[in-house]
């Protein structure tokens, strides 16, 4: 399988405390970006490789900037303003199982669903980016079962039902 490394062409607006004020920044030829941050600069130009990650009915679209500082935006906000602590412990599974908790540079953005299924769906993005990446972390992240999509989505309603499967209760008269 060959990676695929694509360039930017986009405009992201990031405001949050880290930065000075809002910050339009547009992506083109490679080129390093100064988002002003207290201790590393931002790299979200250039090649990139991506996948898709998907949980329940969450949709995560995941880039993958190689030699980066660690810094991941989801939706355009900074991680810990998007997700909680026990959901990010979530989504870096996969980075600690490759060792590269700081390496790369990660743009998200997801749709659908909850916080917890979005989580999943990042961590899901985020393991079939590295896998893309480096073959030889496929079975490592088997092992982990950080592959294999859960794909169990809440059942519709039927006709003539309360719920899914419940119905009204039977009366002998």
């Amino acid at each position: 399988m060959a990676i695929v490394k694509k360039e930017v062409t986009k405009k992201i607006r990031i405001s949050d405390e880290d930065f000075d004020g809002d910050a339009m920044i547009e992506l083109s030829e490679p080129e390093v970006l100064d988002l002003n941050l207290k201790d590393s600069k931002a790299d979200f130009t250039g090649k990139y490789i991506s996948a898709i990650g998907r949980r329940k009915t969450a949709t995560a679209s995941i880039r993958l900037f190689e030699n980066g500082k660690g810094i991941i935006i989801v939706n355009d906000l900074k991680i810990n303003k998007y997700f909680t602590p026990t959901q990010m412990s979530i989504l870096s599974q996969p980075l600690k199982l490759a060792g590269h908790m700081r390496d790369f540079n990660f743009s998200i953005i997801v749709s659908g669903g909850g916080k917890d299924g979005q989580a999943e769906a990042v961590r899901h993005g985020i393991t079939r980016t590295l896998v893309k990446m480096d073959e030889n972390y496929r079975a490592v992240m088997k092992t982990a079962d950080l592959l294999t999509r859960d794909r169990r989505e809440v059942e519709r309603k039927k006709p003539g039902h309360r719920k899914a499967r419940k119905s009204a209760q039977w009366s002998k008269r």
